[in-house]
């Protein structure tokens, strides 16, 4: 289903042939979110899997930012070309190991993340009995660090339920957001931007702030908005126009397709001015 026009806005929301080619040509990275953003229906498409790996065999780095949970995205690092995935909003990362297998990093420590697991748990055993239709996200038995309650992927939630269900993990005093398909919620101080930061200090012995306009964010949904905020070279596939009423920092800009299609068109004017 297509998504709404895009309203007209002389700042944000611009097309990708307003990007400065000296300014894609100075990228050295690109962040992206998964879900209706790399993936289409679910799955990753063709095209943005080839401008994957179109974006790595140009020299970028490639890293995927994700509210998935780690046992989740498991499947994906060895498979998909990409230096890392970093899941669970920020809270943990995977990377290809040189013995062919996966390695995990955690921003928390192994005794923090067995307390706040079982808080995340009574908190989650609330929303599913105190608020009628929440349920958990399918993909919880691969969660770490947060908790997922769907409400586009499987299942429907109104915007007023969405909203109910946001509140109530507020007043455990977790973090909550809202993808595309989740909303979730964590104890700790990681998000998307912290996770982005965090990873490319353990991969690249860099500070992100200092080389932020070298890299380019690519996403969807209210859970990118913080990334949209932060980074001058911020795109959203053409389906963020669901969430544009929500959305408090848009990015700078746009695709003309939706989903993985945007995702390989945003691949392309990188590697178009390079």
């Amino acid at each position: 289903m297509s998504s709404p026009p895009l309203p007209a806005s002389p700042h944000h929301l611009l097309p990708l042939t307003r990007w400065p080619a000296d300014a894609r040509a100075a990228l050295v990275g690109v962040f992206t979110d998964i879900d209706d953003t790399l993936t289409t229906d679910g799955a990753i498409t063709p095209d943005a899997l080839k401008a994957l790996a179109d974006l790595k065999a140009a020299g970028l780095a490639v890293v995927a930012i994700t509210g998935r949970p780690v046992g989740w995205s498991l499947p994906f690092v060895n498979s998909w070309p990409v230096d890392a995935i970093v899941a669970e909003n920020g809270a943990g990362a995977l990377r290809p190991a040189p013995n062919g297998g996966v390695e995990k990093r955690y921003q928390q420590d192994a005794a923090t993340r067995a307390t706040n697991f079982a808080r995340m748990q009574a908190v989650l055993a609330r929303i599913e009995r105190e608020i009628p239709g929440a349920g958990r996200a399918t993909d919880s038995p691969g969660r770490e660090t947060d908790i997922a309650i769907d409400h586009s992927e499987f299942v429907t939630l109104s915007d007023d339920t969405i909203a109910r269900v946001v509140a109530l993990m507020r007043s455990e005093g977790m973090h909550a957001t809202v993808s595309s398909i989740h909303i979730n919620g964590w104890y700790g101080d990681n998000d998307k931007l912290e996770g982005a930061r965090w990873i490319v200090r353990e991969l690249w012995g860099r500070t992100l702030d200092d080389e932020m306009d070298r890299w380019a964010y690519v996403g969807d949904s209210t859970n990118d908005q913080l990334m949209f905020r932060s980074f001058a070279h911020s795109i959203g596939v053409a389906n963020v126009a669901r969430f544009v009423p929500q959305l408090e920092h848009l990015p700078r800009y746009v695709t003309q397709g939706e989903r993985g299609a945007g995702f390989a068109q945003a691949a392309q004017a990188v590697l178009s001015a390079r």
